[in-house]
């Protein structure tokens, strides 16, 4: 292919289209095992005596998990659908928020299933401890230090 600075517009769409689906792969093997965990987790004994409350937060986390898990897929499934349409630009532009909206439930996923986990082994003290830090830090890592980089 040729170098950046010498495409045509409609190699770049399709060089930003295959990056954006090389990309979904990473957090899609992530939302998979996350999920395939979550839902494990309800044929257990220790699952039935969970609180209202834990069980509570255990179903936010597997609607966020399948919210991710279809936000982050959607992209894939529209360049299927309309790859011969020519329309990259449109599956490009509503890919990227997808992808975004996907991450953000991955990553409130993620927070809500460690925040559980503190909640059951060590108390509800431990819990917004631990599920605050885990928030940190998918904010700072995925939404923060991008903004900065971009400014520099």
């Amino acid at each position: 292919m040729a170098r950046t600075d010498e495409e045509t517009p409609n190699q770049r769409l399709t060089r930003n289209v295959n990056e954006l689906l090389s990309e979904l792969r990473v957090a899609q093997a992530g939302v998979q095992i996350l999920f395939g965990f979550l839902l494990s987790v309800v044929f257990t004994a220790q699952f039935r005596q969970a609180s209202g409350f834990e069980k509570g937060m255990h179903l936010a986390a597997v609607v966020l998990a399948a919210s991710a898990t279809a936000l982050l897929a959607a992209p894939a499934a529209w360049h299927r659908i309309l790859f011969r349409g020519r329309r990259r630009e449109e599956i490009l532009s509503a890919g990227n928020r997808a992808v975004l909206a996907g991450l953000i439930c991955l990553a409130a996923a993620v927070t809500d299933v460690v925040a559980l986990i503190a909640k059951v082994v060590y108390g509800p003290v431990a819990m917004g401890f631990v599920g605050g830090f885990v928030g940190l830090l998918f904010a700072a890592l995925w939404f923060f230090v991008p903004r900065v980089l971009a400014r520099s």
